[in-house]
């Protein structure tokens, strides 16, 4: 199923250059300074395209409009929820007499213009996807490589904010050039446009194959590891993966270029309320963006809750940007997680991944690294303040199977500051 086009001498030298020159600039354009965060259509909804036997499911212009109406309406979008993302199955099956990628007339009456200024119109911003290959993972029109830059400036032109540049029907070769050549292209349109790239997924995700240096010159975000399926088992191999590798992956996130375990499946069918909050918190630790997909129509309430919790958000969207680790991994199947943040700030999490019964694990915060003082400690999921702790501090947290605790703690000194002051997208406000 991978093919590869045999392309001319002089073609090839270009795009060689072009190469070198996005390994020698890194990227500062001032996008993605924090995690994106927004809406996909992809995990929930997939590729139907029978609008007239499931009208309410297909991919079509009045699914998004409907998750724009209630991205701006529900409280997401001032949460920092801005991004309403379209993943395959949106294309016609040719391209137009002109070579152009083209929606599919039916199902998107109105073209993608249209719809990128209803999105606007509502304060958001909207999301693409294509594929460096001869076709998307879904058999529609590719992107290969003498298509990259109309392609590009074909988004541009509709109003475009985000790229998902998926790699299937495409090899390593074609990913090296293609890859940094979107990216270039990108950023000849002038127009901003946060660039998600699935280079590592395809690589095997991991140093030496993957050139994490370069892919933060190149990308704003990347795709690391296999799809999120609707199940716990994916959640926690995803997690897993992440962490068993955190030596590779922690180093290369930062402002403007983060790692991406994929897709919040919080909402559907496959998590109960106890691993909705631990997707929630370790996608918080991660640093990952937070990019929900789900029916934001039809959304139970306490899911709704966990995703809009305003405090893990602010963890999440720390403006430090450091890509949070696990310290421990228990014989008991408990595993303690880590992330320092702005003012002094530090978010654990404990995590079971016992299917058996809340387990009691004791600890204290010496055991776990963190330097002598007196701190404050506060329940991110209870939403309550505990007693003042000091680092030799004996503490047991009950911890439900697959479930987390989350904890936000400052220094007894920082406790009467704002948590990221007026710094946060969410607005400053007191938790002590």
């Amino acid at each position: 199923m991978i093919s590869f086009t045999v392309m001319g001498s002089s073609v090839v030298s270009r795009l060689f250059f072009l190469v070198l020159v996005s390994m020698t600039s890194a990227r500062d354009d001032g996008l993605a300074r924090t995690p994106p965060m927004g809406w996909m259509a992809w995990e929930r909804f997939r590729c139907e395209t029978n609008c007239t036997d499931n009208p309410k499911n297909c991919i079509s212009e009045e699914l998004f409009r409907d998750m724009a109406d209630r991205l701006s309406e529900d409280g997401w979008r001032e949460l920092g929820y801005k991004y309403l993302i379209i993943d395959d199955c949106w294309m016609s099956t040719q391209r137009d007499k002109e070579g152009r990628l083209q929606p599919d007339p039916v199902r998107f009456p109105g073209g993608i213009p249209r719809l990128a200024r209803y999105v606007h119109d509502r304060g958001l911003k909207l999301g693409i996807y294509a594929d460096l290959g001869t076709h998307t993972c879904m058999g529609f029109p590719g992107t290969p490589l003498n298509k990259i830059q109309v392609d590009a400036q074909t988004f541009a032109s509709w109003g475009v904010d985000y790229l998902k540049f998926d790699g299937c029907y495409s090899n390593a070769v074609e990913h090296m050039l293609g890859y940094p050549v979107m990216s270039e292209a990108l950023n000849a349109t002038g127009r901003p446009i946060v660039y998600s790239c699935s280079w590592p997924v395809y690589q095997g995700g991991l140093p030496p194959d993957i050139n994490y240096t370069l892919l933060g010159e190149i990308c704003h975000l990347w795709r690391n590891y296999v799809d999120i399926q609707d199940s716990w088992d994916s959640v926690e191999g995803i997690i897993d993966w992440f962490f068993n590798n955190q030596d590779d992956l922690q180093p290369a996130a930062g402002p403007g270029r983060w790692n991406d375990p994929d897709m919040l499946i919080i909402g559907n069918f496959g998590l109960s309320v106890d691993q909705a909050r631990s997707q929630m918190a370790l996608w918080a630790i991660m640093a990952s963006p937070l990019i929900m997909s789900n029916d934001l129509r039809d959304l139970d309430p306490a899911m709704r809750a966990i995703l809009q919790n305003k405090l893990v958000i602010a963890i999440n969207q720390d403006p430090a940007g450091f890509q949070g680790r696990r310290l421990l991994k228990e014989k008991s199947g408990i595993q303690v997680f880590w992330r320092p943040l702005s003012h002094s700030y530090i978010a654990l999490v404990f995590l079971s991944l016992r299917r058996d019964m809340p387990y009691r694990y004791s600890t204290c915060l010496s055991k776990l690294n963190i330097s002598a003082g007196v701190y404050q400690v506060y329940d991110v999921f209870k939403s309550s303040t505990l007693p003042q702790i000091n680092s030799t501090t004996d503490f047991t947290v009950t911890i439900n199977p697959s479930g987390v605790v989350m904890w936000l703690i400052a220094p007894e000194t920082q406790t009467r500051s704002e948590f990221r002051g007026q710094r946060s997208p969410i607005g400053g406000f007191t938790l002590f």
